[in-house]
């Protein structure tokens, strides 16, 4: 029922920040007719690092790289990259809405826990794991939505 719940609300503020069908008065109403910016586009890979679109950003998942391999310093890498993004895009971990978690071993769901708290003290955002194959030795992949 919680999820359910969790679910509904976040797609209710998600729908609420959607941009309108522009009018003839959508600069007055405050609407954009923008189309979505495509952030830090990868010319290797068929993605882009982020989104913003609508008041918000969305961005690709991250993964913890290179460095002390485990599902802790991971999940801090990760996040941190994360932070780094969201600066770089004019936002802030204080500002996001929605992480979705991915994880090889929902085993580790605690350990991986440890660590996201430490950058969702207050305000904590709406949150999926899932428990996946990541390939390679990669424990925990992250992605999130933020207002921008």
């Amino acid at each position: 029922m919680f999820k359910v719940v969790v679910a509904f609300a976040l797609c209710s503020v998600l729908l609420a920040c959607q941009p309108q069908t522009p009018t003839a008065n959508a600069a007055e109403a405050g609407q954009s007719s923008a189309a979505p910016e495509y952030l830090n586009p990868n010319p290797r890979a068929p993605y882009s690092e982020g989104v913003r679109y609508g008041g918000l950003i969305y961005l690709a998942g991250k993964t913890g790289g290179a460095g002390e391999s485990g599902v802790q310093p991971e999940t801090r890498r990760a996040l941190e990259a994360i932070k780094d993004a969201l600066e770089r895009f004019g936002s802030s971990m204080d500002r996001v809405l929605k992480c979705t978690v991915f994880l090889v071993d929902m085993a580790e769901w605690g350990a991986m826990n440890e660590v996201y708290t430490e950058y969702f003290p207050v305000n904590k955002p709406a949150r999926t794991a899932v428990g996946i194959s990541l390939g390679g030795d990669t424990r925990v992949e992250i992605e999130c939505i933020a207002a921008a």
